[in-house]
């Protein structure tokens, strides 16, 4: 099997590091998952690297993202940059590499950024190219610099309590894949009583609720877990099929309810 599109569902690996991030993964290859996403700021490169190198499954068989960090994005810090990801990820290539934040006050202009980006994937250092936490102010001008088709994914956090509905359409109309991050909104989505409700209507958890209604929004999410029993619920997440007042009532508790924002983050949408 040759994965050549990105899985729907994957494993974020925000907040892990050491041990923890190596074994993470490794139990999520043995659950099943075969797409992983991380970032240079994770500081857990080189134990996800090697959680994959010392796995069983082939390098052809999982998809791999990680991300710039804002530092890095100058034209003489970007490519350095990547290729110490690779070093410390043991592959010769990612099949995503994102832009983590767009860069704060444009103090690295985008088209210095993303002629770097593009760069990277003509070099072979990664086959797909996206971004991440970019508006709809952002993507407009990024789809203006970069070559036609080339902008696979925008990353934005995405979750029932901050849905962000309009950068999601935007990217559908122009063709640019969503990946939803923090799909609990760090635990607080699973004690929802009307994600409970649902959940005890289809006899399953609140997290598979909250991430079948990700996928069947069209979204890629990235769960994060170290607990290889939830990693093993939220993978069976992909069997739960939800009805359309389910996801009807999942849209109402839409607040713009922001958790990941920063103060270097853009002006939001």
């Amino acid at each position: 099997m040759i994965i050549k599109d990105i899985p729907a569902l994957g494993l974020g690996t925000f907040r892990l590091q050491g041990e923890q991030a190596y074994q993470a993964v490794t139990d999520a290859l043995d659950v099943g998952f075969r797409h992983i996403d991380t970032a240079q700021i994770y500081d857990n490169e080189s134990e996800v690297g090697q959680a994959l190198v010392d796995s069983e499954v082939p390098r052809e068989e999982y998809f791999l993202t990680t991300k710039v960090w804002r530092t890095h994005l100058n034209r003489t810090g970007f490519i350095p940059s990547v290729k110490e990801s690779l070093e410390k990820l043991g592959t010769d290539y990612v099949d995503l590499l994102l832009i983590h934040w767009p860069s704060p006050e444009d103090k690295t202009p985008m088209d210095e950024y993303l002629g770097e980006l593009v760069k990277a994937k003509e070099m072979g250092l990664t086959k797909h190219i996206g971004v991440s936490n970019f508006t709809i102010a952002q993507l407009k001008e990024a789809l203006h610099i970069l070559p036609s088709g080339s902008l696979y994914v925008n990353q934005i956090e995405v979750q029932p309590f901050m849905q962000n509905r309009e950068v999601r359409a935007f990217c559908a109309t122009n063709d640019v894949k969503v990946t939803g991050y923090n799909p609990f909104y760090v635990g607080e989505v699973l004690k929802d009583e009307v994600i409970l409700a649902i959940a005890k209507k289809h006899n399953t958890s609140a997290a598979q609720v909250a991430l079948a209604w990700q996928l069947q929004s069209g979204l890629i999410t990235i769960p994060a877990s170290t607990n290889i029993e939830h990693m093993r619920d939220n993978f069976n997440s992909t069997r739960l099929t939800l009805a359309s007042d389910d996801l009807v009532a999942i849209g109402k508790l839409d607040r713009g309810d922001r958790k990941i924002d920063p103060s270097f983050a853009p002006d939001w949408d």
